[in-house]
């Protein structure tokens, strides 16, 4: 495998691949981390707002793997063209992922449509991270998953290329939105929803395309005689079951860190599973705080006085 220098790439790419090497702004916390035999994450898109990327820290704070794949649009190129916007949060995450390179883990990048300037780079090494075209892989359990980031099947990147740049256009206006929601959300003490997920699940046409979509690129694995899929793309965390020529297809879709903030995740026996981060950190900020309670109740019962952050103001009612 050949390693290449940043000043290689083109200038989209060079000038995000430029990052400082110092440390991050938000250091690695020293969390106790579940580790999973092999991680799929795809569509980030670093480079906009719409990119969630306080979650995902937090997940790649608290998870760890043997293997992890970024199954394309990590970058969004699209956006860095035409504006540049690459906050610390973005960066953060970069010095994360490359960390982990260098723990040894084994990191593989398959760029998407919005991240294809780094397609001309497929066999390469960053930093310790593969660039590749697609990947195959094996499960701890026997199962062969082609690995790839699923643009190639959308018949609207394939045929009509501009109308995906007007559909990208859509979907930031979108995000902008919900940003804008999920920033009342958090000020209201709501955990983050995802206005534009909870639209496309109501839309006929929109599900429909889902549908179909799902359908192709599991035939697209049949084909190629595997016994599944993993893909990204249509920002929509699946797992369906196709039958091609009397086999059975595993279709996997990791999600998104922009909508959903999903991952995909294989268990040391091969068993699957797809991660909702949104939900389990709802789950784990609510058993911290009913430990806090319980801990301020065993305190009052022992003093025989309220805690002073749980009493009421007596005097005020």
């Amino acid at each position: 495998m050949t390693d290449f220098m940043l000043s290689d790439l083109p200038k989209d790419a060079s000038r995000v691949a430029n990052f400082p090497v110092a440390e991050p702004r938000t250091p690695e916390p020293r969390f106790e981390r579940t580790r999973y035999r092999t991680i799929w994450i795809s569509d980030v898109h670093l480079g906009t707002r719409g990119c969630n990327a306080d979650l995902l820290i937090d997940f790649l704070d608290r998870t760890d793997s043997d293997v992890m794949y970024l199954v394309g649009d990590i970058i969004d190129g699209w956006r860095l063209k035409k504006k540049f916007y690459w906050p610390s949060a973005h960066n953060d995450i970069v010095w994360r992922l490359l960390k982990r390179a260098r723990r040894g883990t084994r990191i593989v990048y398959i760029p998407g449509n919005h991240d294809e300037m780094f397609r001309q780079f497929t066999g390469l090494n960053m930093g310790g991270i593969e660039i590749r075209r697609a990947a195959f892989h094996d499960t701890a359990d026997g199962r062969r998953l082609m690995v790839l980031h699923g643009d190639e099947f959308d018949a609207v990147m394939l045929s009509q290329r501009w109308l995906a740049f007007v559909g990208d256009w859509a979907y930031a206006t979108a995000m902008k939105a919900n940003v804008a929601v999920n920033a009342v959300r958090r000020a209201l003490g709501l955990p983050y929803w995802s206005l534009s997920k909870a639209a496309k699940h109501k839309v006929k046409n929109a599900a429909q395309f889902i549908g179909r979509y799902e359908e192709v690129v599991a035939r697209a694995a049949g084909e190629r005689g595997v016994d599944g899929v993993v893909c990204g793309h249509i920002h929509t965390a699946e797992m369906r079951d196709f039958t091609f020529d009397g086999e059975r297809i595993e279709y996997w879709n990791d999600g998104d860190w922009v909508e959903g903030c999903n991952a995909l995740v294989e268990h040391e026996d091969g068993r699957m599973e797809i991660l909702d981060w949104p939900e389990i950190v709802a789950a784990r900020e609510a058993a911290e705080e009913e430990a806090r309670l319980a801990a301020n109740a065993s305190r009052e019962d022992k003093d025989g006085e309220p805690d002073p952050q749980t009493r009421p103001d007596r005097e005020a009612a």
